[in-house]
């Protein structure tokens, strides 16, 4: 059996994400084995009573920075010579699929999750081996975004969705958005099943589901048929 892809997140709101890697398909990628969690909170590599862990920007300006130290601290805590320390920032690069199984095939990840109005420079510099962000967006907390790109590494683990094809035919995998799914019933309220999916052919079902994947495509999102980066996805 092939050794457990290792996680840990480094935030300072571990109860965010506790409910998140107990449940659903995380937690039975624990169970099976086949994954390992850790929260690491940089509350507890603090020395001062209030566990301080972020203070005013240098040269002034609103809103406060996650001090270097704990962050370097609780990575240290855990990292090793296997993990891959990414740091969660939108000014880091678009996530995409294609970092999505890159990532799965990696043996330790480390995410550091900023807060406030950022992390201090130097985690950058000294601490992360790279930058990923989520969206052209601002969160309140990177553990969010942490927990987006952990779900979907997670899935591409070999074992963890059950059914391998489920994620090699899912939107982006190929380069394209998926296909359109029913299940029944073969009629609700007026909309019909398309016939070729009833027909049992299994070579006419391979036709148009392409066709209708390329259509989508086109329709929804054609910077992918120019072969542009593809920035997100639910499936």
């Amino acid at each position: 059996m092939q050794a457990p892809l290792r996680i840990h997140i480094v935030t300072i709101f571990p109860g965010m994400l506790e409910g998140f890697i107990g449940g659903s398909m995380l937690k039975r990628a624990a169970r099976m084995g086949l994954v390992e969690f850790g929260l690491v909170n940089p509350r507890d590599f603090t020395s001062d009573p209030h566990r301080t862990t972020d203070d005013r920007p240098y040269g002034g300006g609103p809103g406060m920075v996650m001090k270097p130290a704990p962050l370097f601290d609780a990575v240290k805590s855990v990292a090793d010579e296997e993990a891959r320390v990414i740091l969660m920032s939108p000014q880091g690069r678009p996530f995409t699929q294609t970092d999505a199984r890159r990532l799965a095939e990696e043996r330790h990840l480390v995410f550091i999750s900023g807060h406030y109005e950022g992390v201090d420079e130097r985690v950058r510099i000294g601490l992360a081996d790279e930058e990923i962000s989520i969206g052209d967006y601002v969160l309140t907390n990177g553990a969010l975004a942490a927990a987006v790109v952990v779900d979907a590494v997670v899935r591409l683990v070999p074992g963890v969705l059950g059914c391998e094809g489920s994620a090699q035919d899912e939107s982006f995998s190929h380069g394209m958005l998926e296909y359109p799914q029913y299940t029944r019933p073969a009629e609700y309220m007026g909309m019909k099943v398309p016939e070729v999916l009833l027909s049992g052919d299994h070579g006419e079902v391979g036709r148009w589901r392409a066709e209708q994947a390329r259509a989508r495509t086109m329709a929804r999102r054609p910077d992918l048929m120019n072969g542009e980066v593809v920035s997100g996805g639910n499936g």
